[in-house]
């Protein structure tokens, strides 16, 4: 298996039906050793940050095994809006940062 943040995309796109998702590598020699991920998806909807979390987890229960540092921030496609529209508003139409 290739980690990489290209591979850790695909797979939480597919697995959690995201419709977005956004994958860093924060290793200072981009070694695929720390990662930084945003998911959007709707099967979060109604859930606590802890069981959106657990689901991230479980999709990437293999490679996690591999990864030192893991951070992570989940939202809704409606929580991803608002922000998004309140980033928007405050930094003149440029999109938020993934984290």
């Amino acid at each position: 298996m290739e980690l990489s943040a290209e591979y850790l995309r695909e797979k939480l796109l597919r697995e959690l039906e995201a419709e977005h998702v956004e994958v860093e590598d924060t290793t200072l020699s981009r070694c695929a050793a720390s990662f930084r991920v945003l998911v959007v998806s709707s099967k979060f909807q109604g859930k606590p940050l802890l069981q959106r979390h657990r689901l991230v987890n479980s999709c990437l229960t293999e490679e996690l095994q591999h990864i030192h540092a893991f951070e992570q921030k989940t939202l809704t496609p409606e929580q991803w809006d608002k922000e998004r529209q309140k980033w928007g508003a405050e930094q003149g139409g440029r999109p938020p940062p993934p984290h």
